[in-house]
């Protein structure tokens, strides 16, 4: 990236975090999913941002997000925002009370891969992690990781934005996505706000987390279009408490 660039790129992502700021005023803060349950006033539909313990910006004040993610993008989904994190978070009772689906979230799926290669996990949870079907054998195998899995997405806190548009190639919950990760990622790129030497997704299998600094795949060695700030401000200023315009 040329110096013009990436001083566009820093200026980008200067004004992107102040309007990160901006929303965490209105809703009150960060929340952890280990606080949240269904009933707590969640828009039907919405952008969600994610931090983590340990990981800031180059200033070492400002918290960096590590995820972004949204739901319901094609014509026929109807997955809510809350179902979504809910699928993150992973199961609070039942059998296997604690764990949760990687094969239904790729965030928890990539959380579980750094943990395999970071804590020297058995060879079989290994496998059973990689198989793309589960059985009860398989599920009970691998529900050790997917305990510190949960466990571990639920401490990061989250910011989310309510998009109350329509499922479509056309939303703008994809467009502001597609962009807010364009805008974030390192992959291919001299890097601005790096992840720090023990952030847990260098240890991850997909070369693009660990090279983007983000637990994504899909966008990270796309550009971005500058013109999804202003969009990304028209949401964030009707955003309100607890969950946003809606």
């Amino acid at each position: 990236m040329s110096p013009s660039r990436d001083s566009r790129r820093r200026e980008d992502l200067d004004r992107f975090y102040h309007l990160l700021d901006v929303l965490s005023q209105r809703l009150g803060g960060p929340r952890l999913l280990r606080d949240c349950g269904g009933r707590d006033g969640w828009p039907e539909r919405g952008v969600y941002f994610f931090f983590e313990d340990g990981e800031m910006r180059e200033d070492g004040r400002q918290p960096r997000v590590v995820r972004v993610g949204t739901h319901a993008l094609s014509g026929s989904s109807r997955t809510t925002l809350w179902k979504r994190l809910a699928q993150h978070r992973g199961t609070l009772s039942g059998s296997r009370a604690g764990g949760g689906n990687h094969r239904g979230s790729v965030f928890r799926h990539h959380v579980g891969t750094a943990l395999l290669a970071r804590d020297g996990y058995p060879e079989d949870v290994r496998r059973a992690w990689a198989s793309p079907r589960a059985d009860g054998r398989i599920r009970d195998i691998e529900h050790p990781l997917e305990r510190a899995v949960s466990e571990h997405i639920r401490r990061m806190p989250f910011l989310w934005l309510a998009v109350p548009d329509a499922p479509g190639r056309d939303s703008h919950r994809g467009y502001l996505e597609a962009n807010v990760i364009g805008l974030l990622s390192n992959y291919s790129r001299e890097p601005i706000d790096p992840p720090s030497a023990g952030w847990l997704g260098r240890w991850a299998e997909s070369p693009k987390v660990r090279e983007s600094g983000l637990w994504n795949v899909n966008h990270v060695d796309k550009g971005y279009d500058p013109a999804f700030l202003d969009m990304l401000e028209r949401y964030v200023l009707g955003a309100g408490h607890p969950g946003g315009a809606s």
